[in-house]
């Protein structure tokens, strides 16, 4: 097997790895660039999607899916082959992805400024539909001259991670494997011992802090600001952080922990994939399927409204009394979280709370570093209101688990984070007496 890694190199977006056997040419995810990344998306594919023969996909995230429409778009024509659960959630997340990409068009027309392209279209995203097959974890499949197995990776519903055995050798991909202290998700399994573990490393630099800890934390953040008549703002990612923080707002009301207030979830996309949510009760932790089997939406504060029209969205800045708004996108890359920061960042008995990653020299990044003005939307913005940020809500493997995940494994190749975690994280296993490489782009391996 001959191992290319053509994405996720130096950055946490853009996944995209191809593995050759026999001339067959099977690629292991195909996602967006995110931040400061994303020009990458409008690059040419660094090979001909033409000459691709089939697509194995760890998770729903638009980070290691985004970009599957436009190779189709650009004439692939294989399968794609993932977990039910993934394949139901891919719809709602690619078609958000274009209204964006529409959105970006008209708003360049509007200022006069340069249009970008149009990547691709609803009709590939059909393609991607109707060639999709699932693939259950734990089953064996048969792709050219693959043996390919997915197996749990405890990062999303549906989430996996890839083992391919071809020629006497054995590859891992990770995916993105999940944080084991989470309680909605069923913890990653354990890899075999590989010839080449292609590994995440987005928290290779930290562990993460105690999760009961955060519980705790962000309680006590709900309390103290609800208590005083103020809204708490939650910026949030639409699949699976959202419905987790949403978890654990219903158990604080459950348990007294917090007054029972209004819970806006302001994102039509967070919206339909909680619709999904009961359609794949499957791929959650017992404790999970229990609500579901007495008929308990466990997703579901007392007073939760999704909104559905931008004038919804509006009227949230002029609710009277406390509130929890939780909105996209998590990295405040864009969305209607922009708009309930503006408004809510100059008042003082108003909270945001960072449940995810915030990427270096974004806006997150700058709130939660303590900077008293930042810019949105073209409008200097004081920043009164208290700023939390919740680390240990992460969907990704700190790096203990990360280390622990690894263990066995003796030739590693890092991607999927920042160049300083892979380091760290490199530094740490060859210490262990792993042979460690971190990816360049392009960079090509022999399993």
């Amino acid at each position: 097997m001959k191992l290319t890694t053509w994405g996720a190199c130096g950055t946490v977006t853009g996944s995209c790895h191809l593995l050759e056997e026999q001339g067959f040419k099977l690629l292991l995810d195909c996602g967006a660039y995110q931040g400061e990344a994303d020009e990458n998306n409008s690059a040419p594919f660094p090979f001909d999607p033409r000459q691709i023969d089939a697509l194995v996909l760890s998770h729903a995230h638009l980070d290691h899916v985004g970009r599957i429409p436009r190779l189709y778009h650009e004439g692939y024509g294989g399968r794609v082959y993932a977990t039910a659960p993934t394949l139901k959630l891919i719809e709602p997340i690619l078609e958000d992805a274009l209204k964006l990409q529409k959105e970006d068009i008209k708003r360049a027309r509007r200022k006069k400024l340069p249009v970008p392209e149009l990547l691709w279209d609803e009709s590939d995203i059909r393609s991607l539909l109707e060639r999709s097959k699932p693939l259950p974890y734990y089953s064996s499949r048969r792709i050219g001259p693959f043996r390919v197995v997915l197996k749990n990776a405890g990062h999303l519903p549906g989430s996996a991670f890839v083992e391919v055995h071809a020629g006497g050798k054995t590859l891992v991909f990770s995916g993105d494997l999940g944080n084991r202290r989470k309680e909605t998700l069923p913890d990653p399994d354990y890899p075999p011992v590989a010839d080449l573990t292609l590994s995440e490393s987005t928290y290779g630099d930290r562990p993460h802090r105690p999760f009961q800890e955060t519980l705790v934390e962000f309680a006590e953040v709900l309390a103290e600001a609800l208590d005083a008549g103020g809204k708490v703002v939650i910026p949030s990612f639409a699949l699976e952080r959202a419905q987790e923080i949403l978890f654990y707002i219903r158990r604080f009301e459950a348990e007294g922990h917090i007054p029972v207030v209004p819970v806006f979830v302001d994102s039509p996309l967070t919206t339909r994939v909680s619709e999904i949510y009961g359609r794949i009760q499957e791929a959650f932790s017992p404790l999970v399927q229990s609500f579901y089997r007495r008929g308990i939406d466990p997703f579901a504060p007392k007073k939760l409204r999704y909104t559905h029209s931008v004038d919804e969205s509006k009227r949230l800045n002029f609710l009277e009394g406390p509130a929890i708004i939780i909105a996209g996108s998590g990295m405040l890359s864009g969305g209607r979280i922009l708009h309930h920061l503006r408004h809510h960042l100059p008042e003082p008995k108003s909270a945001v709370v960072f449940v995810g990653y915030q990427p270096r020299g974004g806006l997150g990044h700058k709130l939660i570093s303590g900077e008293k003005e930042v810019r949105i939307m073209g409008h200097e913005v004081p920043v009164r209101a208290h700023v939390y940020s919740l680390g240990g809500f992460s969907g990704h493997a700190g790096r203990d688990e990360l280390l622990d995940w690894l263990v066995a494994e003796k030739r590693i190749v890092l991607v999927h984070g920042e160049d300083a975690a892979r380091q760290s994280l490199a530094r740490r296993l060859r210490g262990s007496g792993a042979k460690v490489t971190i990816a360049r782009l392009g960079q090509s391996f022999e399993v």
